[in-house]
């Protein structure tokens, strides 16, 4: 989840909205990856999810971390909720899961030289501590009342809202985690293009990442469970909107969308105000009921745009959303895909002709079936093995065409990073599919045995 913003202008005008995300548009050369990555912690004896508070707890890795390796801290209400160096956070998900986001980089090498010190001190102090991670889509085996609600206001608010507008946004807080990476558009009519391609293709990357078929302690029926959370959580806020492939589809009709999502709280020194189901549109005419009279800043405006949560969505940038959370060796590998097919004007125009003569009923259908199947979804005449294969190879194009080299010019380019979802299509068989033959062979059914052969 994102850290509040603070500060910014005053807005007095509607077309101030639009301004902001067009604010984002960046020249070539100044395009940016930015990953985030979530993990689950336990204690490593019990295999336990860890506590905020406690010798063993969330708490005792920010602080060993913020001793040890330089981070500062970022705190709400006088608790340790946050790190923060070099333009990188480390924050809190709602049931503990802990979080990099990493600062913008130039290439995917400097984002996996990032994840890799990032895992690295994680790893340094949470051992001396009995602690360990472990990177899947969805908790395993704990429930929700395993797992603590971390002290942050926006997640006190937002626990108490999600059953009121969906049957699964308790789960998607506590019990997921996912692994997304950040790019930048050039104008208003990249952004546009970008976007179509990241809502329409999410699907390849959720097949591709499949990391979820257990819950409860059992098989879930789905191989990516995390993106089965999603599509109950809350209709107002998530999926694949129609009108982002209308003509005429633009920055204008992104801020529609967003004033139409009904609002989550407001963030004023230090307090999160609780503004459920308020209407930013109000808020513009100074009639929001939480802070009658007062009218929004900038800084309200970007926080209202993190409780948006389609498929992939746009800020000052744009976020893919639908992987899930994985091992070490995948983190880097979402960046490759993304930034292959994103950031070269040939790959994007590939990609693109992979799925703009699709419908609406097709992307959402592929959505389904790549939530439940993985690389063996098919829907509407489109296999995603046969989708996926080829997504993989533009993006090896796109990032061969790049050029980006790394250690010290000895790599030439940023392709190798794919090579784990080459080995995925050259098997066929996902991470989930791999663990569900796991469970019913070597496993024999025991889940605790998923600790020590999927941690970091």
């Amino acid at each position: 989840m994102s850290i509040p913003q603070s500060g910014g202008a005053t807005i007095t005008d509607h077309a101030q909205l639009a301004e902001y995300l067009e604010s984002g548009c960046k020249p070539r050369d100044e395009w940016r990856i930015g990953t985030e990555h979530e993990k689950f912690g336990y204690c490593a004896d019990s295999l336990r999810p860890l506590p905020y508070e406690g010798e063993r707890s969330i708490h005792a890795v920010l602080s060993a971390l913020r001793d040890r390796f330089g981070w500062a801290p970022v705190e709400e209400q006088g608790k340790l909720i946050g790190l923060t160096k070099d333009g990188a956070n480390v924050s809190l998900e709602p049931g503990g899961q802990l979080e990099l986001s990493g600062a913008p980089v130039e290439t995917i090498h400097h984002t996996c030289d990032e994840v890799n010190d990032h895992l690295r001190e994680v790893k340094a102090v949470s051992d001396e501590i009995g602690v360990k991670w472990i990177g899947l889509g969805a908790a395993p085996v704990w429930t929700h009342d395993d797992m603590p609600l971390m002290p942050k206001g926006r997640y006190k608010l937002m626990d108490a809202y999600m059953d009121t507008v969906g049957t699964t946004g308790k789960i998607m807080m506590r019990r997921t985690c996912t692994v997304q990476v950040n790019l930048d558009f050039a104008s208003e009519a990249d952004m546009a293009k970008k976007l179509r391609v990241a809502m329409a293709l999410q699907s390849v990357a959720t097949a591709l990442f499949a990391n979820s078929p257990f819950l409860d302690g059992k098989p879930n029926g789905h191989r990516s469970y995390r993106s089965r959370v999603w599509r109950s959580l809350d209709d107002a806020r998530t999926g694949i909107p129609a009108f982002v492939f209308e003509d005429g589809f633009g920055f204008e009709r992104w801020v529609d969308y967003a004033l139409d999502v009904p609002m989550y709280f407001v963030h004023r020194d230090g307090t999160y105000i609780d503004a459920l189901g308020m209407s930013f549109r109000d808020f513009l005419r100074g009639e929001l009921p939480a802070l009658p009279g007062e009218l929004p800043t900038t800084a309200d405006w970007a926080d209202h745009l993190t409780t948006l949560f389609p498929e992939a969505r746009i800020k000052k940038y744009m976020e893919m959303r639908g992987a899930d959370g994985g091992p070490w060796r995948r983190l880097c590998a979402l960046p490759a895909f993304w930034v292959g097919l994103m950031y070269d004007d040939a790959a994007l125009e590939a990609a693109w002709d992979l799925c703009k003569g699709w419908d609406h009923e097709t992307r959402l259908g592929l959505r389904v079936a790549a939530s439940e199947r993985a690389l063996e979804a098919e829907f509407g005449g489109v296999r995603m093995m046969d989708l996926a294969h080829d997504c993989v190879a533009i993006a090896e194009e796109g990032l061969r065409a790049r050029a980006r080299p790394g250690a010290g010019g000895l790599v030439p380019d940023e392709t190798h990073f794919l090579n784990a979802l080459k080995d995925t299509l050259e098997s066929g068989r996902t991470l989930a599919d791999e663990m569900l033959d796991d469970y019913e062979g070597a496993w024999a059914g025991d889940l605790s045995r998923i600790y020590a052969e999927r941690s970091y």
